[in-house]
């Protein structure tokens, strides 16, 4: 469907608000604040008025450090207003990381939260600048941080050199309506709206400049293949921080004019599941941990006959049997299945309502309208046919590149165009894409190349495995050696050599792990995906223990 609305975060709420002002656009339980389309729109204007007014200008940078809440949204879209690169941060982050992206950055503001359990992030803001013991009626002067000159608390009170959210809105009804309307009307289509960063799980996180169209486009294709519309009650349940919540889930919700609904601060079952009864929620998102996790807490059982139709699952791969739970018991029919990237403006695949459930389990449907995808060869990126693996290659609504990065840059990005997602695929004639794995955790196994979701996928299906993981550690020999770490099903039993029997039903002999640990748990994102390379390092540490 082509999309003929405004091509600018903050024109997109303009028109939204103009169309639906009196609908509930935002809606945060752990608080019981409800703002509408209009209220919305009208905090958003104050504060970017706010942001003028402090002398931020055009492309500056402003980060965001808080958990869920209405207001991190409003702070969102009042950035874009004022033609401000919001950079939002990570929840999970401590000081170390905080004074890396805003130096990395060169923020020039930062709005934040006092905490999440109390006031952990104005603590951390303060170990590295602690002239915000200081008034700074005309801005911070940080030794550790040069260009960081603006800090704004949400909440009622702050540190003498930061200001608080009323002190902000105060500064903001003194600058003209006009002068906001002249900054927007200069902000184009193509500007740089956010700077989110890479997780950094290869090296330092890299901040991703996207523009402004390549986002609200990618977002439209999201929203009309989950066929919202403002009749829709999305849950907001995961982090806003990410590219996953703050686009792909309230961007396309905003757009069509839908109410999203924030359960909790940070993701908790019990609270989601609350959450889609209470509102009579309708949208559902987050990981197959997520959904997994949802099915195991006590509350699921209330859910029964709920309102819910449709949502994305995205981050890893989707075995059927927990498609099935989700689409017959927990009612989602329309639950689709996702695959994109932050260096794509988000999604660069999505499947189809009208797919059949295998294909919403084996495949991570086709490319959304304005994304172009081709599967390379890995020796000289020239496409590869129907069938057969090779990396995923997507431009399109691609990012601007990394910031201050050329060298990165480039190796993402080729001369035509073509951004390299590192993972490995196929497509098929019809343009349905499979994930074989990312590239840089296919098992190397003396001189085989063992893919780690082809052996996810056959245990999956184990009636006493609940998730699972297989990654590689090294071996002195092989190079690399297969490792598994298994959850087990409530009151289920298996062993490793029931494990590996099953497999080796499937599989061949070089697939099957040397290594498999029961776990409990799995070290994970705030997304709730899993962490390969923490386990591959806690299986080094305890191999090498072992050895001792």
């Amino acid at each position: 469907m082509a999309y003929d609305g405004a091509l600018t975060l903050g024109g997109v709420l303009k028109e939204v608000a103009g169309r639906w002002g009196q609908r509930e656009a935002l809606v945060d339980l752990p608080s019981g604040m409800r703002l509408t389309y209009a209220e919305f729109d009208r905090a958003s204007d104050k504060l970017a008025r706010a942001f003028l007014g402090l002398g931020l200008g055009p492309g500056q940078r402003v980060a965001l450090w808080g958990p869920n809440n209405p207001l991190w949204l409003v702070v969102m879209y009042a950035a874009a207003k004022a033609g401000l690169v919001l950079s939002s941060v990570d929840t999970s982050f401590g000081r170390e990381e905080l004074a890396y992206q805003l130096g990395q950055s060169r923020c020039a503001a930062l709005v934040l939260a006092p905490g999440i359990e109390g006031v952990e992030f104005l603590e951390a803001l303060a170990e590295l600048c602690p002239e915000l013991a200081l008034p700074a009626p005309r801005g911070l002067d940080c030794a550790e941080l040069p260009a960081l000159r603006r800090v704004i608390v949400l909440g009622e009170q702050g540190l003498p050199g930061t200001l608080t959210w009323d002190q902000a809105m105060e500064i903001g009804r003194t600058v003209p309506v006009e002068a906001l309307t002249e900054r927007m009307d200069g902000i184009k289509p193509g500007d740089v709206a956010t700077l989110l960063y890479t997780s950094g799980t290869t090296g330092r996180p890299k901040g991703v400049m996207s523009p402004h169209q390549g986002l609200i486009l990618t977002s439209v294709a999201g929203g009309d293949n989950q066929r919202l519309s403002e009749q829709d009650r999305l849950v907001v349940s995961v982090p806003l921080c990410h590219m996953f919540g703050c686009i792909c889930i309230a961007l396309a919700g905003i757009i069509k004019g839908a109410s999203l609904v924030i359960p909790s601060r940070l993701p908790e079952p019990g609270a989601i599941l609350q959450a889609v009864v209470q509102e009579n929620c309708t949208a559902l998102y987050g990981p197959p941990t997520s959904f997994i996790a949802m099915m195991d807490d006590p509350a699921y059982q209330e859910m029964a006959g709920g309102g819910l139709r449709t949502g994305v699952m995205a981050g890893a791969q989707c075995p059927i049997e927990v498609m099935r739970k989700v689409v017959e018991d927990m009612g989602v029919e329309d639950i689709l299945i996702g695959y994109g990237q932050t260096e794509a403006s988000s999604w660069i695949s999505t499947s189809r309502p009208v797919d059949p459930l295998e294909l919403r389990v084996s495949t991570v449907g086709r490319p959304v309208p304005g994304a172009e995808v081709k599967i390379a060869d890995l020796a000289d990126g020239t496409p590869l046919p129907p069938g057969e693996v090779g990396e995923i290659c997507t431009r399109g609504h691609v990012m601007v590149g990394y910031f201050d990065l050329p060298a990165e840059t480039a190796q993402a990005m080729d001369q035509d165009g073509w951004l390299r997602t590192g993972d490995l695929g196929t497509m098929d004639a019809e343009g349905y894409i499979r994930i074989s794995g990312r590239l840089k955790e296919v098992i190397r196994k003396g001189g085989a190349s063992v893919f780690p979701a082809d052996i996810e996928e056959v245990l999956f299906a184990h009636p006493a495995v609940n998730t699972v993981a297989v990654f590689g550690v090294p071996h002195p020999e092989l190079g690399e050696e297969v490792a598994c770490w298994v959850k087990l099903e409530r009151h289920t039993q298996a062993t490793e050599q029931e494990i590996v029997a099953f497999l080796r039903e499937q599989l061949p002999e070089s697939h099957l792990p040397a290594w498999i640990r029961f776990v409990e748990e799995f070290p994970s994102t705030p997304l709730g995906k899993i962490q390969k390379f923490r386990m591959r390092e806690i299986m080094v540490e305890w191999l090498e223990s072992e050895s001792e």
